[in-house]
């Protein structure tokens, strides 16, 4: 698994709020929702490439 570097992140509480809520629907840690909408986000403006599938075993 790829190295991960924890960083500080000041927000309003009314917006913690709702990334917890939806991330709660999403069964998702509060983590883990907030860098999944980041990756979508980065993806979607082109500034992040795709993610690459798992490389299947050869029969």
């Amino acid at each position: 698994m790829a190295e991960r570097k924890p960083f500080l992140l000041r927000t309003d509480p009314a917006l913690l709020e709702a990334l917890q809520r939806w991330a709660d629907e999403e069964l998702r840690s509060l983590n883990g929702q907030i860098e999944y909408l980041l990756r979508q986000a980065l993806q979607r403006e082109g500034r992040l490439k795709p993610a690459r599938p798992a490389k299947k075993p050869a029969p």
